[in-house]
């Protein structure tokens, strides 16, 4: 009795694991068998007993596409019959796909994020006037939000101007502007509670300016 244990090791390598052996052995009988029509049949109950397995599936766009699909690859391609798709080959299997080209640039400042530049880019597009200039000082409070995730210590507020102003090429020089980003603790302390300082200003006005901004 011993003598006719079967180690896995000693059986036949599943090409899809996930559908087990018994119906690797279908797929094998169905390619032994010689007769079309009955080959045909064996084919379109498989294909049924696959959909079983996998009712998760069911809602999932061309799924009778993809077990047929299967089908043919757990057969090796060398299953003969007639199928609704287009045969899957070999060859297309085993296509690679094309390198994806990733983004060469090495940012400068990169505890600000990619997500900063584009900001900052769209923000030189716009014409100059009240709201470009909100848009800029929001930024320019992110950037600072940012730097003090990266530098817990603190920044100062020229520091940020002058990171922005070269990010924008020159075209954002708030260091000329009479206000002041917000001030550390209410950054950080906001993105801890999540709370808003909805009704106030984003914006501290520097001493001995009398400007206020709204």
């Amino acid at each position: 009795m011993i003598d006719q244990l079967e180690y896995n090791t000693e059986r036949e390598k599943l090409i899809i694991p996930e559908y087990g052996r018994h119906l690797q052995k279908m797929v094998n009988q169905a390619i032994a068998e010689e007769d079309d029509k009955k080959r045909n049949i064996i084919a379109r109950s498989i294909i049924a007993v696959m959909g079983n397995l996998q009712p998760h599936l069911r809602d999932v766009p061309d799924f009778q596409h993809k077990l047929w699909d299967q089908l043919f690859i757990i057969s090796d391609f060398k299953l003969d019959v007639v199928s609704p798709y287009e045969k899957p080959s070999r060859e297309k299997l085993e296509e690679h796909p094309e390198p994806l080209d990733y983004p060469q640039n090495h940012p400068k400042y990169r505890f600000y994020g990619n997500n900063i530049k584009r900001m900052i880019d769209v923000a030189v597009q716009w014409e100059k006037g009240q709201k470009r200039e909100a848009l800029e000082f929001t930024i320019a409070n992110h950037m600072k939000k940012c730097f003090l995730n990266w530098n817990k210590d603190t920044v100062d507020d020229e520091v940020i101007f002058k990171h922005l102003f070269e990010l924008s090429d020159g075209q954002i020089n708030l260091a000329k502007k009479d206000e002041d980003l917000k001030e550390a603790q209410k950054l950080m302390r906001g993105k801890k509670s999540g709370k808003s300082n909805s009704g106030k200003s984003n914006y501290r006005k520097k001493s001995g300016r009398s400007k206020k901004r709204y």
